[in-house]
């Protein structure tokens, strides 16, 4: 009976294995998000491409597991706020942004794993607003400042790792396709300008499991 009595004790006392990513678990993870373009653009009145600098913000991200390898995840974040510019003048406008995007992901692990490596692809809704020339842009003529919102793929690569049953450690890093237009005026001249911004977007935070 003792003895019986002491396993039973040392039996209580062992940590439970964290159980990850099951079908049905719904988990939230949120964490800083830097946006880093990577693209160029066409000529912009002869003085090069337009340089698009990083910027980083709160990013979220919802998953639902449809099966233990199979996940839907949602990617928000609060607004991006890009400085715009040309290497000739300097910055010439703040440009923000919003970059909703879902993504179907392949869990790799079991679900009894600590570690969960996936992989996703996905598409990308990016809306653009509040595009503003600053005084720099004013003082060369330009106004009227617009840039065309864009669909396109995206693809990620992302690890978790389990700390308890509900809570996590996550890594991810994301790669959209954002192709789009800058539309200007120069004096009494309007102009159209193809813009790749095509950014990694980088992804460190924590997650919870409901």
């Amino acid at each position: 009976m003792k003895l019986r009595a002491l396993a039973l004790a040392v039996v209580t006392l062992l940590p439970v294995a964290a159980s990850a990513h099951e079908a049905g678990d719904f988990f939230m993870r949120a964490g800083s998000a830097t946006v880093r373009p990577t693209g160029g653009s066409d000529n912009v009145l002869g003085l090069g491409e337009f340089h698009v600098n990083n910027n980083t913000q709160l990013g979220l991200t919802f998953t639902y597991m449809a099966t233990d390898h199979i996940g839907i995840e949602l990617l928000g974040a609060t607004p991006f706020r890009h400085k715009v510019g040309l290497r000739a003048t300097g910055n010439l406008a703040t440009v923000h942004q919003l970059p909703p995007t879902l993504m179907a992901q392949w869990y790799f692990m079991g679900n009894t794993s600590k570690w969960q490596p996936y992989a996703g692809v996905g598409v990308n809704y990016t809306m653009f607003y509040n595009t503003d020339f600053n005084q720099t842009g004013q003082d060369l003529g330009l106004s009227n400042l617009s840039v065309k919102n864009t669909w396109g793929v995206a693809g990620q690569v992302g690890l978790d790792y389990q700390l308890t049953p509900d809570w996590m450690l996550n890594a991810s890093l994301w790669y959209i396709d954002i192709n789009t237009k800058v539309r200007f005026s120069a004096g009494e001249d309007r102009h159209s300008i193809d813009t790749h911004v095509n950014p990694f977007v980088f992804f460190f935070g924590a997650g919870y499991r409901f």
